[in-house]
C-alpha cells in the first residue's frame, strides 16, 4: 500500500488496521459499558425505593426510552461532525477538521436547548402512550421532565466526544465518562432514598427524593461531563483543537454537517418512534390482560417493567457492537479521506467479525442465565416469569445484531446516512410495528410474541445492511 493512501493526520496516522481498531474500540467499549451500567443502576435504585417500586420501575422504564431518544437526537449532529473530521484528517486537512469541530460545538448547545423544551412538554404524552397506571405515569413524568434539564449539557458532551472519536481520540473521553458515571451513580443513590443490596448487605441512602432524585443525579453528572469535554477540546488533541474562529457560524460547513446528520436524525427518530409504538402495544397487552384478570387499575403493573428489564440487559450486548461500529465509522471516514477504499472495506469486515464474537458470547449468557440476570434488578414474580424468556429469545440473534450495528455505523461514518434511514424504515414500519401488533396483541402472543417479532426484524435488517455493504455505493458518498 503506497504512502499517499495512508491516514495522514490525527492519532491514527500511520497505524496498522488492528492497532487502529484497538485504539478506538477498546476505550469506547469501556465507555459504553459504564453508560449501560449507569442505566442498570437507575433500574436497581428504582426497584429499591421504599414504596411503589413496581409502578415506579414501569415509569422509569418508559423514561429509559427518553435516554434512547436523547442519544439519537444528539448523535445525529455528532455523526455529521465525526464524518467531516474523520474524512478531513484522513487527507490531512486539519483546518476543515477544526472548522467542523467548531460548528458542531456551537450548534450542539442550541440543539440541546430545543430538545429540552420539547421533551419537557412531551413527558405526559409518553406516559399515556405507554398505558401506565396513574402511579407509574406520575413517576414517568417526573423522571422525564427532570432529565430534560440536562439536555444542553448532554448535547455538548456527546457531540464533543463523537468529534474526538472522528480524530481517533477515545482514551481521554473514556476517562471523562468514567468521572461522569461515578458522579451519576453516587449522587442519584444519595438523593433517591433507595435501599440497595451489595454482597448480601443492604445500604440505604439519606435522601428521600425518589425517582426525582435519580433523575437529578443524572442532570448533575451531565453538567460535569460538559465542563470536562469543553476543557478537553479547548486544550486540544493531536491535530484537532477547538478554535475561537471556528465557533462563528459557517453556512457551508454547517450545510455539510446537516447533509450527513439530518438523514441520521430521521433514521434514529424513525427507530425511536417505532419502539415507542411497540411500548404502546405492550401497554395494550397489559390492559388486555388486566381486563381478563379483572384488575381494578385497568392495567397490569409489571409487564412494561419486564420488557424494560429485557431491554436493559440486552443493552449490555450492544456494547461491543457500538464500540466496533464507532471504530468502523472512524476508520472508514479516514481511509476514504485518504483515498483508500480497499482498507475502508477491510476495516468494516474486521470490526464486524470481532463484534459478532463478543455479542454471540453475550447471547449465550442470555440463553442460559436469564433468570439470574432478572433477579439482579427485580424479584417481582411477573418479572421473573417473563423477562428470562425474553432474554432467551434475543440471545439467538446477537450475531445478526452485531452485523446490523457495525455495518450501519460504518456506512454512516462514510456519510451514507440516507441508505441507513431507508433500511431502518423498512425494518421498523414494514415488520417491527405492524407484526408486533398483529402477533402480540391481536393474535394473543403477548409480550413474548412481540419479542419474537423484534428479533426476527433484526435478522432482516442485518441482511439488508449486508446487501448495502456488498453493493459498495457507500464508498462514493461525498461529505
Amino acid at each position: 500500500m503506497s504512502d499517499d493512501r495512508q491516514i495522514k493526520a490525527g492519532r491514527l496516522a500511520g497505524k496498522s488496521l488492528p492497532t487502529a481498531i484497538v485504539l478506538v474500540a477498546a476505550p469506547v467499549l469501556l465507555e459504553q459499558f459504564l453508560a449501560a451500567f449507569v442505566g442498570l443502576v437507575d433500574k436497581v435504585l428504582t426497584g429499591g425505593l421504599p414504596t411503589g417500586a413496581t409502578a415506579a420501575l414501569d415509569g422509569v422504564g418508559i423514561g429509559a426510552y427518553v435516554g434512547w431518544f436523547i442519544g439519537i437526537s444528539l448523535s445525529a449532529l455528532g455523526i455529521g461532525g465525526l464524518a467531516i473530521i474523520s474524512r478531513s484528517l484522513g487527507k490531512g486537512d486539519v483546518r476543515s477538521a477544526e472548522l467542523g469541530l467548531g460548528q458542531a460545538t456551537t450548534f450542539s448547545v442550541i440543539w440541546g436547548v430545543i430538545l429540552a423544551f420539547a421533551l419537557h412538554a412531551a413527558a405526559p404524552l409518553l406516559a399515556k402512550i405507554g398505558g401506565l397506571s396513574p402511579e407509574a405515569a406520575e413517576a414517568c413524568t417526573v423522571y422525564v421532565r427532570r432529565i430534560a434539564l440536562g439536555l444542553p449539557f448532554a448535547s455538548l458532551t456527546m457531540v464533543g466526544i463523537m468529534s474526538l472519536h472522528g480524530a481517533g481520540e477515545a482514551v481521554r473521553p473514556f476517562f471523562i465518562m468514567l468521572v461522569v458515571n461515578i458522579v451519576n451513580i453516587v449522587v442519584s443513590w444519595q438523593l433517591s432514598g433507595s435501599v440497595v443490596a451489595v454482597f448480601g448487605r443492604s445500604f440505604a441512602s439519606s435522601g428521600a427524593m425518589g425517582v426525582e432524585g435519580i433523575a437529578t443525579g443524572t442532570v448533575i453528572s451531565r453538567i460535569v461531563g460538559a465542563v470536562l469535554v469543553f476543557a478537553l477540546i479547548v486544550h486540544g488533541v493531536q491535530d484537532l483543537r477547538l478554535r475561537r474562529w471556528a465557533l462563528r457560524p459557517d453556512s457551508e460547513m454547517l450545510r455539510r454537517i446537516i447533509r450527513v446528520g439530518l438523514p441520521a436524525f430521521g433514521d434514529g427518530m424513525a427507530m425511536w418512534v417505532g419502539n415507542i409504538l411497540v411500548v404502546g402495544i405492550v401497554g395494550m397487552i397489559a390492559a388486555q390482560q388486566a381486563l381478563e384478570l379483572g384488575l381494578v387499575s385497568g392495567t397490569q403493573d409489571g409487564l412494561i417493567g419486564a420488557h424494560i428489564i429485557g431491554v436493559q440487559w440486552e443493552a449490555f450486548s450492544f456494547l461491543p457492537g457500538f464500540a466496533l461500529g464507532t471504530a468502523a465509522a472512524t476508520l472508514v471516514g479516514q481511509y476514504l479521506g485518504a483515498g483508500n477504499r480497499e482498507m475502508a472495506t477491510r476495516a468494516i469486515w474486521a470490526c464486524t467479525a470481532v463484534a459478532a464474537v463478543f455479542m454471540g458470547a453475550a447471547g449465550f449468557g442470555f440463553i442460559f442465565g436469564g433468570e439470574f440476570l432478572t433477579r439482579q434488578i427485580s424479584r417481582d414474580p411477573l418479572h421473573l416469569e417473563i423477562a428470562p424468556e425474553l432474554l432467551r429469545i434475543c440471545g439467538f440473534v446477537q450475531v445478526f445484531f452485531a452485523m446490523a450495528m457495525v455495518i450501519r455505523e460504518a456506512i454512516k461514518g462514510a456519510g451514507d446516512t440516507r441508505w441507513a434511514l431507508w433500511i431502518n424504515l423498512i425494518g421498523t414500519y414494514g415488520i417491527r410495528v405492524p407484526f408486533s401488533y398483529w402477533i402480540g396483541y391481536k393474535a394473543g402472543g403477548g409480550l413474548v410474541g412481540v419479542w419474537w417479532v423484534l428479533c426476527l426484524e433484526i435478522v432482516v435488517r442485518a441482511l439488508l445492511f449486508l446487501v448495502r455493504l456488498l453493493h459498495g455505493g457507500w464508498k462514493r458518498i461525498e461529505v
